[in-house]
């Protein structure tokens, strides 16, 4: 049998996958539905793309790195961009289906939470909220290896940065922090090395992007439900408000006055 776009893609069991619940069916159930889903398949991509940023950054791949980091951050607006088309929902029209989804919550979303970990946001009292086995083991995994900060770290040794021990060998299992001791030598690369800077400013907009992604969605949820607790027994609002401007590199930030 040929393949087809059709049997490539897997289409007809992607799209057997929309299934509204509520009863009378509410027209905005299924663009909830769609909008979420597709969320899910970039959650995805961004996984697949980070794991290869890890592997350019540990091999000194400075131009593959910097090819990486455009893909992300191009990604990220994409993000960004889509929840123009979930505000167009009305807080009636979400509430019209909202008790559907029962206890679930996009704040258990297994894949979202693993990016958050690949990308230093480390919290390991997070795992609570995640009953599937499955999803335990990957997160626990994802919270064990190192982040993308520390594969930074390891590109830069290799490009002659006097990288402190206390990053070089620390809990990979901990959040990102900034560190004083290796802002100068940041502040040297981007003096001194021009192509390395092209890959630090890129990363810097990948950094921004995903900060605009968070206050975003915080708008959009104030928007739709106020300060109403969210799904899943999530604080809706309050609990995405405390996740805002959590950078990736935060010493890149940290170096802009120096600069």
């Amino acid at each position: 049998m040929s393949v087809t776009y059709g049997s490539y893609l897997k289409l007809p069991q992607l799209l057997d996958l929309q299934k509204p619940r509520s009863d009378p069916p509410q027209h905005d159930e299924m663009l909830f539905i769609v909008i979420h889903q597709v969320y899910e398949l970039w959650f995805r991509l961004l996984l697949h793309e980070v794991a290869r940023c890890m592997q350019e950054l540990a091999a000194n791949d400075l131009w593959g790195a910097i090819a990486r980091f455009k893909r992300l951050r191009t990604v990220m607006k994409t993000l960004v961009e889509q929840l123009d088309i979930l505000e167009t929902m009305t807080p009636m029209s979400f509430l019209a289906f909202r008790d559907r989804l029962a206890s679930s919550s996009g704040f258990e979303s297994a894949q979202f939470r693993a990016l958050e970990f690949a990308l230093g946001h480390k919290r390991r009292e997070m795992l609570v909220h995640y009953k599937d086995p499955a999803e335990q083991a990957m997160l626990e995994r994802y919270l064990a290896a190192p982040s993308l900060l520390d594969h930074f770290y390891t590109f830069l040794a290799a490009r002659g940065v006097r990288v402190p021990e206390t990053l070089r060998n620390r809990d990979v299992s901990q959040a990102n922090a900034a560190s004083p001791e290796l802002q100068p030598e940041l502040v040297r690369l981007f003096r001194e090395s021009p192509d390395v800077a092209i890959l630090l400013e890129l990363m810097t907009d990948f950094d921004e992007g995903q900060q605009e992604w968070r206050y975003r969605h915080v708008k959009m949820v104030e928007r739709t439900i106020g300060n109403k607790p969210g799904t899943g027994g999530s604080s809706g609002a309050e609990y995405l408000r405390r996740t805002l401007f959590q950078a990736v590199f935060p010493d890149l930030w940290a170096i802009r006055q120096q600069l």
